[in-house]
Protein backbone atom coordinates (compact mmCIF):
# COMPACT_ATOMS: atom_id res chain seq x y z
CA UNK A 1 0.00 0.00 0.00
CA UNK A 2 0.97 3.27 -0.61
CA UNK A 3 1.28 5.47 2.38
CA UNK A 4 1.58 8.33 0.48
CA UNK A 5 -2.31 8.46 -1.39
CA UNK A 6 -5.37 9.11 0.99
CA UNK A 7 -7.96 8.46 -0.94
CA UNK A 8 -10.70 11.03 0.52
CA UNK A 9 -13.85 10.36 -1.68
CA UNK A 10 -15.11 8.52 -4.76
CA UNK A 11 -18.30 9.21 -6.44
CA UNK A 12 -19.59 7.83 -9.53
CA UNK A 13 -20.42 9.71 -12.50
CA UNK A 14 -21.36 7.14 -15.07
CA UNK A 15 -22.01 3.64 -14.89
CA UNK A 16 -23.80 3.54 -18.58
CA UNK A 17 -21.28 1.49 -20.87
CA UNK A 18 -18.20 1.46 -17.92
CA UNK A 19 -17.85 3.02 -14.98
CA UNK A 20 -16.53 6.35 -14.40
CA UNK A 21 -15.37 7.84 -11.47
CA UNK A 22 -14.31 11.14 -9.66
CA UNK A 23 -11.45 10.29 -6.89
CA UNK A 24 -10.37 12.71 -4.24
CA UNK A 25 -7.16 11.98 -2.63
CA UNK A 26 -4.43 13.22 -0.97
CA UNK A 27 -0.79 13.28 -2.19
CA UNK A 28 2.36 13.61 -0.21
CA UNK A 29 4.91 14.93 -2.42
CA UNK A 30 8.54 14.84 -2.10
CA UNK A 31 8.71 17.91 -0.24
CA UNK A 32 6.54 16.69 2.70
CA UNK A 33 3.61 18.86 1.46
CA UNK A 34 0.36 17.25 1.28
CA UNK A 35 -1.70 18.13 -1.99
CA UNK A 36 -5.33 17.08 -2.50
CA UNK A 37 -6.31 15.82 -5.97
CA UNK A 38 -9.61 15.30 -8.07
CA UNK A 39 -9.02 12.77 -10.59
CA UNK A 40 -11.87 10.90 -13.00
CA UNK A 41 -10.60 7.23 -13.80
CA UNK A 42 -12.26 5.22 -16.62
CA UNK A 43 -12.95 1.48 -15.55
CA UNK A 44 -13.51 -0.70 -18.52
CA UNK A 45 -11.79 -3.80 -17.33
CA UNK A 46 -8.71 -5.24 -18.45
CA UNK A 47 -8.15 -6.39 -21.94
CA UNK A 48 -5.94 -8.87 -24.11
CA UNK A 49 -4.58 -8.56 -27.42
CA UNK A 50 -2.42 -10.76 -29.87
CA UNK A 51 -0.10 -10.10 -33.26
CA UNK A 52 -0.95 -13.32 -35.23
CA UNK A 53 2.02 -13.69 -37.69
CA UNK A 54 3.17 -16.59 -39.79
CA UNK A 55 6.27 -16.73 -40.48
CA UNK A 56 6.62 -18.78 -43.94
CA UNK A 57 4.72 -16.05 -45.84
CA UNK A 58 5.90 -13.39 -43.52
CA UNK A 59 2.07 -12.03 -43.12
CA UNK A 60 -0.01 -11.00 -39.83
CA UNK A 61 -3.47 -11.01 -39.10
CA UNK A 62 -5.29 -7.49 -38.17
CA UNK A 63 -8.45 -6.00 -37.94
CA UNK A 64 -10.20 -2.78 -39.35
CA UNK A 65 -13.43 -1.61 -37.54
CA UNK A 66 -15.35 1.80 -36.45
CA UNK A 67 -14.04 3.07 -33.33
CA UNK A 68 -16.24 6.29 -32.28
CA UNK A 69 -13.35 8.01 -29.84
CA UNK A 70 -11.17 8.27 -33.17
CA UNK A 71 -13.85 9.75 -35.49
CA UNK A 72 -14.76 12.22 -32.78
CA UNK A 73 -11.01 13.18 -32.49
CA UNK A 74 -10.69 13.77 -36.29
CA UNK A 75 -10.23 10.09 -37.94
CA UNK A 76 -12.33 10.93 -41.16
CA UNK A 77 -13.74 7.38 -41.46
CA UNK A 78 -13.77 6.33 -37.85
CA UNK A 79 -11.96 3.25 -38.79
CA UNK A 80 -8.84 2.08 -37.68
CA UNK A 81 -6.38 -1.04 -38.55
CA UNK A 82 -5.54 -2.89 -35.11
CA UNK A 83 -4.57 -6.01 -33.86
CA UNK A 84 -7.32 -8.41 -32.35
CA UNK A 85 -7.92 -7.37 -28.56
CA UNK A 86 -10.84 -7.69 -26.27
CA UNK A 87 -12.27 -7.30 -22.70
CA UNK A 88 -11.13 -10.02 -20.14
CA UNK A 89 -14.83 -10.13 -18.64
CA UNK A 90 -14.49 -13.15 -16.17
CA UNK A 91 -11.91 -15.01 -18.20
CA UNK A 92 -8.00 -15.04 -17.47
CA UNK A 93 -6.02 -12.91 -20.68
CA UNK A 94 -4.85 -16.45 -22.34
CA UNK A 95 -8.77 -17.42 -22.50
CA UNK A 96 -9.72 -14.44 -23.38
CA UNK A 97 -7.23 -14.14 -26.02
CA UNK A 98 -7.97 -17.06 -27.60
CA UNK A 99 -11.52 -16.74 -28.05
CA UNK A 100 -11.60 -13.40 -29.23
CA UNK A 101 -9.05 -14.59 -32.33
CA UNK A 102 -11.03 -17.27 -33.10
CA UNK A 103 -14.49 -14.76 -33.11
CA UNK A 104 -12.64 -11.95 -34.46
CA UNK A 105 -10.56 -13.38 -36.71
CA UNK A 106 -11.70 -16.81 -37.96
CA UNK A 107 -8.46 -18.28 -36.64
CA UNK A 108 -8.70 -21.03 -34.16
CA UNK A 109 -4.78 -20.65 -32.53
CA UNK A 110 -2.84 -23.30 -30.65
CA UNK A 111 -0.34 -22.07 -28.52
CA UNK A 112 0.22 -18.43 -27.63
CA UNK A 113 2.81 -16.81 -25.74
CA UNK A 114 2.26 -13.50 -23.46
CA UNK A 115 5.07 -11.28 -24.15
CA UNK A 116 4.21 -8.17 -21.78
CA UNK A 117 1.50 -5.81 -20.06
CA UNK A 118 1.32 -2.27 -20.32
CA UNK A 119 -0.85 0.82 -19.31
CA UNK A 120 -2.03 2.07 -22.01
CA UNK A 121 -3.90 5.81 -20.67
CA UNK A 122 -2.53 5.76 -17.12
CA UNK A 123 -3.86 9.04 -16.96
CA UNK A 124 -7.57 8.69 -16.95
CA UNK A 125 -8.03 4.80 -17.98
CA UNK A 126 -7.50 1.87 -15.24
CA UNK A 127 -7.08 -0.74 -17.87
CA UNK A 128 -3.70 -2.92 -18.22
CA UNK A 129 -3.32 -5.14 -21.46
CA UNK A 130 -1.86 -7.84 -21.89
CA UNK A 131 0.04 -8.39 -24.99
CA UNK A 132 0.38 -11.97 -26.82
CA UNK A 133 1.85 -12.99 -30.14
CA UNK A 134 1.37 -16.72 -31.86
CA UNK A 135 2.09 -18.64 -34.90
CA UNK A 136 -1.29 -18.59 -37.41
CA UNK A 137 -1.57 -21.43 -40.50
CA UNK A 138 -4.22 -21.14 -42.92
CA UNK A 139 -5.41 -25.03 -41.75
CA UNK A 140 -6.11 -22.80 -37.93
CA UNK A 141 -8.81 -21.32 -40.38
CA UNK A 142 -12.45 -22.20 -38.61
CA UNK A 143 -14.83 -19.59 -39.58
CA UNK A 144 -14.88 -15.74 -41.40
CA UNK A 145 -14.26 -14.20 -38.38
CA UNK A 146 -15.43 -10.40 -38.21
CA UNK A 147 -16.91 -10.69 -34.59
CA UNK A 148 -20.24 -12.69 -33.10
CA UNK A 149 -21.72 -10.15 -31.26
CA UNK A 150 -24.69 -8.22 -33.84
CA UNK A 151 -22.79 -4.80 -32.84
CA UNK A 152 -19.32 -6.24 -34.75
CA UNK A 153 -18.59 -5.38 -37.84
CA UNK A 154 -14.87 -6.25 -38.50
CA UNK A 155 -13.18 -6.77 -40.84
CA UNK A 156 -10.01 -9.36 -41.33
CA UNK A 157 -7.03 -8.16 -43.21
CA UNK A 158 -3.99 -10.61 -43.89
CA UNK A 159 -1.02 -8.21 -44.53
CA UNK A 160 2.44 -9.11 -45.61
CA UNK A 161 4.43 -7.82 -42.58
CA UNK A 162 6.51 -5.44 -44.32
CA UNK A 163 3.71 -3.53 -45.59
CA UNK A 164 2.10 -3.36 -42.32
CA UNK A 165 5.06 -1.95 -40.69
CA UNK A 166 5.03 0.84 -43.69
CA UNK A 167 1.83 1.28 -42.75
CA UNK A 168 2.97 3.22 -39.46
CA UNK A 169 5.22 5.41 -41.07
CA UNK A 170 2.19 6.25 -43.39
CA UNK A 171 0.16 7.00 -40.88
CA UNK A 172 -2.78 4.22 -42.04
CA UNK A 173 -1.72 2.30 -38.70
CA UNK A 174 -2.60 4.61 -35.73
CA UNK A 175 -3.65 2.27 -32.87
CA UNK A 176 -0.91 2.07 -30.04
CA UNK A 177 -1.10 -1.43 -29.16
CA UNK A 178 -0.52 -2.77 -32.78
CA UNK A 179 2.25 -0.64 -33.42
CA UNK A 180 3.48 -1.88 -30.31
CA UNK A 181 3.06 -5.41 -31.39
CA UNK A 182 4.20 -4.83 -34.65
CA UNK A 183 7.65 -3.24 -33.55
CA UNK A 184 7.91 -6.31 -31.05
CA UNK A 185 8.01 -8.73 -33.98
CA UNK A 186 10.26 -6.59 -35.76
CA UNK A 187 12.57 -6.02 -33.28
CA UNK A 188 12.90 -10.37 -31.96
CA UNK A 189 12.61 -11.33 -35.74
CA UNK A 190 9.54 -12.83 -35.33
CA UNK A 191 8.65 -13.67 -39.08
CA UNK A 192 12.81 -13.74 -39.97
CA UNK A 193 14.83 -12.99 -42.14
Amino acid sequence: MNERVKIQKTEILSNNWYTLRKITFDYLQKNGKWVTYDREAYDRGNGATILLFNKENKTVILTNQFRLPTFINGNPTGMLIETCAGLLDKDNAEDCIRKETEEETGYKITSVRKIFEAYMSPGSVTEILYFFVAEYSTSMKVNEGGGVEEEEDIDVLELDFQKAVSMIEGGEIKDGKTIMLLQYAQLHNLLGD
